[in-house]
């Protein structure tokens, strides 16, 4: 490959993920049928044909958003939480950034969250892959339960699926009470919503909810 074509191969991709970047943050306000390329070719201040260019369709620009924010998710909440070791303490690490995360994003937007409101009758490949993106989550979150019960941490008669969503509506819950209700008490209350769900099947005792580290996503 020539240096020239190299670099247009990098200038091509770099246009793309600013594209992704300038879609995210639109979605986050409006919602993933709120995306339109007139708004991001002015924001971008490229042309529309310049904006279709780099995506097939708006619907390869909803998917690729989608795919841009779930690594984001997957940076900020579960990497970090792999730096525990395994069982408890990685469970609750994961917790915890991901309790944080859900209350930044109920001042940003939540895009699976508002996703799942806009397509949850809407069959297609946008719906499909928002749902492939929340079982690849709730896989993660049942292999660190799962972790923990291996571990001796939590009882082997423990019910993942319903631990998982047990879990699962505390989030949506912690999201509504800090976005539309906006209570400054969802995310004491969520914490210890979670630490009263854990309990049920710890074996080894459980830091209080408000003595978790505290972490604040990028």
């Amino acid at each position: 490959m020539t240096a020239s074509r190299h670099a247009s191969l990098r200038k091509g991709q770099q246009t793309r993920a600013a594209i992704v970047n300038a879609a995210l943050e639109q979605a986050a306000r409006a919602g993933l049928e709120g995306l339109t390329i007139g708004a991001l070719a002015e924001q971008m201040h490229m042309s529309k044909s310049g904006v279709f260019a780099h995506f097939g369709s708006r619907e390869d620009l909803q998917i690729a958003v989608l795919k841009a924010y779930e690594q984001r998710f997957i940076d900020e909440v579960l990497k970090p939480s792999l730096r525990q070791v395994r069982g408890l303490p990685r469970l609750l690490a994961i917790l915890n950034h991901w309790l944080e995360r859900t209350v930044i994003e109920a001042a940003l937007g939540c895009i699976w969250i508002s996703g799942a409101s806009e397509y949850d009758d809407r069959p297609g490949a946008v719906r499909d892959e928002l749902v492939s993106m929340v079982q690849g989550w709730q896989r993660e979150i049942s292999r660190a339960i799962g972790q923990s019960i291996r571990e001796g941490h939590l009882r082997e008669d423990t019910d993942v699926n319903d631990l998982v969503f047990g879990i699962y509506g505390v989030i949506l819950v912690l999201h509504h009470d800090s976005r539309l209700m906006r209570s400054a008490e969802a995310l004491p209350r969520a914490r210890r919503a979670i630490d009263r769900l854990l309990q049920q099947f710890a074996r080894v005792p459980l830091p209080r909810p408000d003595a978790l580290p505290q972490h604040h996503a990028a």
